[in-house]
C-alpha cells in the first residue's frame, strides 16, 4: 500500500530531547483552544508547548506515567496515569493536578470528555492476553463511576466520541481493529462492531480530521491510516527509520495539521495534510 504523503510532509514540531521541561516519551497529545500542543511524558509530566512550537512550560506532574489527555470545554485536562492505576484532573483556574477516578480500573490509557452526558469515558487496557470489559465511565462532577462497557474487548486503546454523540470508536490493538460502541439513549453501552479490521499492525490513536475522515495512528509500524466513511483503510504516511515520526501514540489536529506524540522518541511530530484531497 503506498503512502497518501512522503514522510516529507511531517517534521519535528518541538525537540525536547534537551528542553527543560524535557518531553521523556510522550504518549499523549491535545489541542487547547488557545492553540498550544499539550502532551504528557513517562515521567508523569504535563507539559504545554507554545502554538508555534517556541517554548515549553510544565504544568503539573504525577510523579507517575501520563497516558491519554483530553481537554474539556473549559480548558481542564483529564490525564490517564498508568503507574498510579488513575486518572487526574488538571484544574485550569488553579493548577492543581489531584486525583479524579480510579474505581477498579487496571490500565487506564485514554479519556473522551462527553460534555452533554456530563460523563467522561475511559478505556481500560488491561494488559496483553487479558481480555474483558474495556471501557469505563465516570461522573465529570464527582469521579463516581465504573464499568461502562462490559463487552470483551482485546487491550482497548485509544477512543473518540462520534461526532453525533451517538457512540464511542475504540481501538482495540491486539485484535488489531477499531470498534464502534453505540450509546443509548439511556447512556447505556449498546452494541459493539468493528469497522475497521484489521489494522496492521499495532493501532493505537483515533482522531477526526478536518474532513471527516477517521484518522488511526499505528505504534507499529511508525504510520498513520485514514478511513472515510464507507471507505477502504488508506496509509497516509509513513516512516521506516522511525525518526521523524517514531511509534506514534495518540494524534490531534489543528487545522490542516496533525499532531502526534512519539512513544519512541522525545519530541511532538506535525504533518501538514493541506496537500490531501478533500481538505
Amino acid at each position: 500500500m503506498k503512502p497518501l504523503l512522503d514522510i516529507a510532509a511531517a517534521r519535528v514540531f518541538f525537540d525536547g530531547v534537551f528542553s527543560t521541561p524535557r518531553l521523556a516519551h510522550p504518549e499523549g497529545v491535545a489541542i487547547h483552544p488557545d492553540g498550544s500542543v499539550w502532551c504528557g511524558t513517562e515521567t508523569g509530566d504535563l507539559i504545554r508547548i507554545e502554538a508555534d512550537g517556541s517554548a515549553a512550560h510544565l504544568m503539573a506532574s504525577t510523579g507517575g506515567f501520563l497516558l491519554g489527555i483530553a481537554f474539556d470545554k473549559a480548558g481542564n485536562v483529564f490525564a490517564c496515569d498508568l503507574k498510579h492505576a488513575a486518572i487526574f484532573r488538571y484544574e485550569a483556574a488553579t493548577g492543581a493536578f489531584e486525583r479524579f477516578a480510579a474505581s477498579g480500573i487496571g490500565v487506564p490509557n485514554y479519556p473522551v470528555v462527553d460534555e452533554a452526558r456530563g460523563v467522561l469515558y475511559v478505556t481500560d487496557s488491561r494488559g496483553n492476553n487479558n481480555i474483558g470489559p474495556g471501557v469505563f465511565r465516570y461522573d465529570l462532577a464527582s469521579g463516581a463511576g465504573g464499568v461502562w462497557c462490559d463487552a470483551p474487548m482485546d487491550f482497548a486503546n485509544g477512543c473518540l466520541l462520534a461526532p453525533d454523540g451517538s457512540g464511542l470508536y475504540v481501538v482495540e490493538s491486539d485484535v488489531p481493529c477499531v470498534s464502534f460502541v453505540a450509546i443509548r439513549a439511556d447512556g447505556s453501552a449498546g452494541a459493539v462492531r468493528r469497522i475497521a479490521e484489521p489494522v496492521p499492525n499495532v493501532p493505537d490513536g483515533l482522531a477526526f480530521g478536518p474532513d471527516g475522515a477517521l484518522y488511526i495512528s499505528c505504534y507499529e509500524p511508525s504510520r498513520i491510516y485514514r478511513k472515510k466513511e464507507g471507505g477502504p483503510l488508506e496509509l497516509l504516511i509513513e516512516d521506516p527509520k522511525a525518526t521523524v515520526m517514531a511509534h506514534p501514540t495518540n494524534i490531534a489536529f489543528k487545522g490542516s495539521k496533525l499532531y502526534t506524540a512519539n512513544l519512541g522518541r522525545w519530541h511532538i511530530t506535525e504533518i501538514d495534510l493541506s496537500g490531501l484531497d478533500a481538505i
